[in-house]
């Protein structure tokens, strides 16, 4: 069976390689990129079927990266499930990040790794 794969779009270097390596070691196939344009450009190169994504980053923030996949997609929906990792836990930046096509939002504070693996089944279950 060929393994998921999972795209990583977060700039903090510490956060970026502990999800790689939580999510290789259960057996997923995982690329990052440490800001919004190159994960744009993985996206395309990489086909994921799971993006964690953080809203501030360098280049094109998370709320642009979206943006960009809902005008890539077909007819403008995201069928990419997406999963917002962050620190910004406003109510207004979750509204517009699940109104740009975000399948949830995780405030990176409240979650452990192990934590946001567990989402990251659930969804590619």
């Amino acid at each position: 069976m060929e393994k998921k794969k999972i795209l990583v779009i977060e700039d903090e270097t510490v956060m970026r390689e502990s999800l790689e390596d939580i999510l290789k070691s259960n057996d997923y196939a995982v690329e990052t990129a440490s800001d919004g344009e190159e994960g744009i450009e993985l996206i395309k190169s990489f086909s994921p079927d799971l993006i964690l994504l953080d809203i501030i980053l360098p280049k094109k923030d998370g709320f642009e990266v979206l943006q960009s996949l809902k005008t890539e997609e077909d007819g403008g929906k995201i069928s990419i499930p997406v999963v917002l990792l962050t620190n910004i836990g406003g109510m207004e930046s979750v509204q517009k990040a699940l109104d740009l096509g975000a399948t949830t939002y995780l405030v990176k504070a409240d979650y452990q790794l192990n934590e946001i693996l567990e989402k990251v089944k659930e969804i590619l279950e």
